[in-house]
């Protein structure tokens, strides 16, 4: 395995296509032989932030836990790919300044409908309800990033084309980093 560090950090409203397209730019890492490994918000959630709830401090520590085990990895030679919500922006950028040059901001963007039309877990419908509390994009707030380093328009272009552009950015910090052999 080779070792080459970076965050990857996916954000996005619930139902965009974090994990999925995270779960893409895995497969094709590995298949470069680089070490790989995913924190999806929910299953960090499941595991390590179990005892956080959804205020807005609450969110921001588990941004800033799954920020500190990004920053571990990504300093000891691994590619990690964060895929969660992570509504507020000052959080993303406070991360994004522990990691430094090695930090990808992906902006997994797709409208509310589309997001509700995708929402398997029925989280929307019971946001809407008023069932679920300070649920993002419907009474709590979604701020995107003003710069992420990619766009990910998911829908309006397939999953190829969405992957295409991670993978190009991490091979334009491969490069920048003079480990651009390392990368590809």
């Amino acid at each position: 395995m080779i070792d080459i560090g970076a965050t990857i950090w996916f954000t996005g409203l619930s139902g965009a296509g974090k994990t999925t397209i995270s779960t893409e730019v895995a497969k094709t890492l590995r298949q470069r032989g680089l070490k790989v490994e995913i924190l999806d918000g929910d299953i960090v959630r499941q595991n390590l932030t179990r005892d956080l709830g959804f205020s807005r401090a609450d969110r921001d520590e588990n941004i800033r836990r799954i920020g500190f085990v990004a920053n571990l990895l990504t300093r000891n030679g691994v590619v990690v790919l964060v895929s969660a919500i992570s509504p507020y922006r000052d959080v993303r950028q406070e991360v994004r300044q522990k990691i430094g040059s090695s930090f990808i901001e992906v902006y997994v963007n797709a409208s509310l409908a589309s997001c509700e039309d995708r929402d398997v877990k029925g989280l929307y419908k019971r946001a809407r309800q008023g069932e679920i509390k300070f649920f993002t994009g419907i009474d709590d707030p979604y701020e995107p990033p003003l710069k992420a380093e990619v766009e990910c328009l998911t829908d309006q272009e397939d999953i190829e084309q969405s992957v295409t552009k991670v993978i190009e950015q991490f091979d334009i910090l491969c490069s920048n980093a003079a480990v651009s052999s390392a990368c590809l």
